[in-house]
């Protein structure tokens, strides 16, 4: 690979990962444009370590504090501080470990076409739309009751489709429950960590057993990229997101689906 087409990739991955705009849309958007090669596994896992490290040091003060909470309500079988938030995000990633174990054949084989994911990228941009508007938008990440993680765990199980957008539509489903903008936001930040560690821990197995030489330059400037780009990624949106809402987002999607309509169907 070419150094640019690598920046290029890592930017796209790591600024697309958090944004309410689906990554796969993106990735097959970009490649099919200019024609490039598909850019391998091997490039896939370094990218996804590279969005990984990025949300872990951005909310490394959080997770901190999370693990120990969440490690002390182990040992005295009650609440303490923040583990609720804690055991959130993990049951929250539940829904989605069963949901990929049970569907990543056919995800692979019959959703991945450019009409699946240009529908999905419409479709669920104007119900993010739907939800930031008429969502109460009272409620922060620590009042989730576990009916309410059940929803957006589920929510994030329904990402699989590509063009969803796994950030897209926990956020829409926290806006939906009542969270606040930054509260849905982080939510979904948050849940992003086992997720990622989940689907890098299976990338990684295939790479393993894969014989191709591995380009460790590539993958390296690669990660590199992408969690600078997701770093910034994470802090601007999470600054701005008040200010602008998603209304930006849905429109982007909007035209985003519609190119890929018209140019690839």
């Amino acid at each position: 690979m070419e150094l640019w087409h690598i920046i290029a990739l890592a930017l796209l991955q790591g600024l697309t990962e958090f944004l309410p705009i689906s990554s796969s849309a993106h990735l097959i958007l970009l490649p099919s444009l200019v024609g490039w090669e598909d850019q391998g596994l091997a490039f896939d896992v370094a990218v996804h370590v590279g969005t990984l490290t990025a949300v872990v040091m951005y909310f490394r003060k959080e997770i901190i504090t999370l693990s120990q909470d969440w490690s002390r309500s182990l040992v005295t079988r009650r609440q303490v501080g923040d583990s609720r938030l804690a055991w959130a995000v993990l049951w929250g990633t539940v829904p989605v470990g069963v949901a990929g174990l049970l569907l990543s054949d056919f995800v692979e084989t019959q959703l991945r076409g450019t009409l699946v994911i240009a529908l999905a990228t419409i479709v669920f941009g104007v119900l993010l739309w739907w939800a930031d508007a008429r969502g109460a938008r009272t409620r922060d990440e620590h009042s989730l009751r576990w009916k309410d993680v059940l929803i957006i765990g589920v929510a994030q199980a329904v990402a699989l489709i590509p063009g969803t957008s796994r950030s897209g539509i926990t956020m829409t489903a926290g806006l939906m429950l009542g969270l606040s903008r930054q509260a849905a936001a982080r939510f979904s930040f948050l849940l992003s960590i086992p997720v990622i560690v989940l689907a890098g821990g299976l990338k990684t197995l295939e790479l393993a057993s894969a014989t191709t030489p591995v380009a460790w330059d590539v993958l390296l400037t690669g990660a590199a990229v992408a969690a600078a780009s997701a770093y910034l990624c994470i802090h601007f949106f999470l600054k701005l997101l008040d200010r602008i809402g998603m209304l930006p987002f849905v429109i982007y999607r909007l035209i985003l689906g519609a190119v890929l309509l018209g140019f690839f169907v």
